[in-house]
């Protein structure tokens, strides 16, 4: 009996110094949820007039990146980038996938090919937006419309959602859920959603648009109450993945695709257009609580997943896994710079620029300086074919102060280089270029800004390819392209070309 007893001990005392297989030490599951056309307007990011509850605790449960950006602020280019790992001109998806613009090729190493191929089940609920589609053979696929006018309710991203988990059986999964809000139109109340709605009068202008008016706060009041829509759906989402027992084993992605649609924000290189908000929430593995400072990127997505599940990232990603970042460790060795673009992302828009920063300089590249900033001009002219909601009336612009009316005139018709210290100028009112005082670090970031598009081999480096672009799309701007089931862009297939030779 006493060797009996004794055995089960030693039995006990060996099991209790296995390993455990719990769902912490499985294949994770990866949840990426995009919403649309917002920065960091929420409550977890110190914006007092936001109500996003869920996303707050979300923040509180994971990691909240303060300096998060995306490469390209507008929905094609910013998806294609967190999709493939590469900036925009390094996949060729440099416009809207509305407009005919397309990866270079269809074959692009992407977040759903790679992680099928470690097994995993791949959903999409909400749209996808890059061309081409079956560059992203996803598994399941829900809700394909971009539901702008919001006809599907929030519950039913989260009902779609629910029948994948139900589909993937014991596999592991990658969800992309992406919600419409906060796109235009700003719809106040849809589905009895928020339930209390904002005014104009409980909010005040978001203060890198520098008009202000009556009319233009009630549209920054709806951009809230979409705001706080959004945060319901994701709270109904993020409680349904607890109820399906995953959640536990499960790593959570939210971001925005790119900023508001708002004066200076989305299609710019401004900071309201890139900067967005970037949560990470990993049981076992993100510390809960943590801010981190570093300047991360969307590119960076990509090889967090594949670390995460443990596959090899590919050498060509631009991006870089934020595994080291997930907890309140020491600063890690970081980039120390962040790059974007934009051509305009349509013809009606177009206008080239490049924008580099770091932890406190921004430096804004116009190659074709002198010339009409067009994309402005749908924030600035209310007569503009391509005018949105919550752009800048004359009335409202006669108005502004002197030095608000000053960086207007600069976004309507840049100069060569645009130079800000984001550190006595958040908002990106004073044009230093000209500054003997800041002259150095205006090199510094046009040298980083040349080596960067000399190492990822942009061809918009490239005056005469600039200058080849441009005149298409200035030559479509009557967009009858549209109509033209096999029509292609020119860049499609000359960018390819030049990008191979200057790879060898």
């Amino acid at each position: 009996m006493k060797i009996f007893t004794l055995l089960i001990v030693l039995h006990l005392l060996c099991v209790a110094g296995l390993p455990r297989l719990d769902a912490a030490e499985t294949q994770p599951n990866v949840l990426l949820i995009v919403s649309e056309d917002n920065g960091p307007e929420l409550g977890c990011y110190g914006d007092s007039f936001a109500r996003t509850p869920n996303l707050d605790r979300l923040a509180s449960e994971g990691v909240r990146f303060e300096n998060a950006f995306v490469t390209y602020s507008v929905c094609s280019p910013s998806r294609a980038s967190f999709l493939t790992g590469l900036y925009s001109h390094e996949n060729g998806q440099i416009g809207l996938a509305t407009h005919k613009f397309s990866l270079y090729r269809p074959d692009t190493p992407n977040i759903v090919t790679l992680l099928q191929a470690a097994d995993y089940r791949t959903g999409l609920i909400g749209k996808l937006h890059v061309n081409p589609e079956s560059a992203f053979p996803f598994d399941f696929k829900a809700i394909p419309s971009a539901n702008f006018q919001r006809r599907k309710d929030v519950t039913a991203y989260v009902a779609a959602a629910e029948k994948f988990w139900q589909s993937a059986d014991e596999q592991p999964w990658f969800l992309s859920v992406n919600f419409p809000d906060a796109h235009l139109p700003f719809l106040r109340q849809a589905h009895g959603r928020p339930e209390t709605v904002q005014t104009g009068s409980d909010v005040e202008m978001l203060p890198w648009v520098g008009a202000d008016s009556e009319r233009l706060r009630e549209v920054v009041a709806d951009y809230y109450n979409c705001m706080a829509r959004l945060d319901d759906g994701v709270g109904q989402l993020l409680t349904a993945l607890q109820k399906s027992g995953a959640a536990d084993n499960t790593l959570v992605i939210y971001i925005g695709d790119h900023g508001a649609q708002f004066p200076r924000g989305k299609g710019t290189v401004y900071e309201a257009g890139l900067r967005i908000p970037m949560i990470v929430r990993w049981p076992g593995q993100a510390l809960p609580g943590t801010v981190r400072q570093e300047l991360v990127s969307i590119i960076d997505i990509l090889p967090t997943v594949l670390n995460a599940v443990d596959r090899p990232v590919p050498g060509a990603l631009s991006g870089r896994s934020l595994k080291p970042l997930l907890t309140d460790a020491a600063s890690v060795p970081w980039r120390e710079f962040i790059f974007a673009m934009t051509t305009g992302s349509f013809p009606g828009n177009c206008f080239v620029q490049h924008s580099v920063r770091d932890r406190r300089f921004k430096l804004i590249s116009n190659p074709q300086p002198g010339t009409d900033n067009l994309i402005s001009r749908s924030y600035l002219d209310e007569s503009h074919p391509f005018a949105v909601v919550s752009a800048v009336r004359k009335d409202e612009r006669r108005n502004v102060p002197a030095p608000i009316e000053r960086a207007y005139a600069v976004w309507e018709k840049p100069p060569r280089y645009e130079f800000y210290d984001l550190q006595e100028d958040p908002y990106e009112w004073n044009n230093l270029a000209d500054s003997d005082q800041h002259a150095a670090d205006k090199d510094r970031l046009i040298k980083a800004l040349h080596d960067f598009q000399r190492r990822t081999r942009d061809p918009l480096s490239d005056a005469d390819n600039v200058n080849a672009f441009v005149q298409q799309q200035l030559s479509n701007r009557d967009l009858k392209y549209r109509r033209q089931p096999n029509f292609e862009w020119d860049y499609v297939e000359e960018f390819r070309k030049w990008r191979e030779q200057k790879a060898q």
